[in-house]
């Protein structure tokens, strides 16, 4: 039995995780869905408090104090830096997910079996010295 890979890729582009299930790795599914869920969770966590942290730092700027609370500043590109992070990994996760349906549904014939025998006559070693 074959598996087309370029099938499981797009699946796998559709909905992440729907190539391992094409391929029948089932045990990789959890993993994927688990770490989109924590990357995404992590993309929105940090853009809430970006925001959160970027208004308040642009009510903290005044005409006596142009450039506002310097600790609002540095909370606001933190937070501005995780969220591109996250985002980042997320991408990460998503090109890594339509390799590994790719080379799975290639290698899905693949034998593995635990036979190491050699046809006789197959293989000589010769010592020189």
């Amino acid at each position: 039995m074959k598996k087309d890979p370029w099938k499981a890729v797009l699946y796998s582009a559709l909905l992440p995780g729907a190539g391992q299930y094409y391929n029948k790795s089932y045990w990789k599914i959890p993993v994927v869905l688990g770490l989109g869920g924590y990357f995404g969770y992590g993309i929105v966590n940090n853009n809430n408090k970006y925001n959160n942290y970027k208004d308040q730092y642009s009510q903290s700027q005044t005409e006596a104090n142009p450039a506002g609370d310097q600790q609002l500043k540095s909370f606001r590109d933190f937070y501005k830096d995780q969220r591109d992070d996250f985002v980042v990994y997320a991408l990460i996760l998503y090109v890594v997910n339509l390799i590994d349906a790719y080379v799975d549904a290639q290698l899905f014939d693949f034998d593995v079996s635990d036979s190491r025998a050699f046809p006789a006559g197959a293989m000589t070693l010769k010592i020189n010295f």
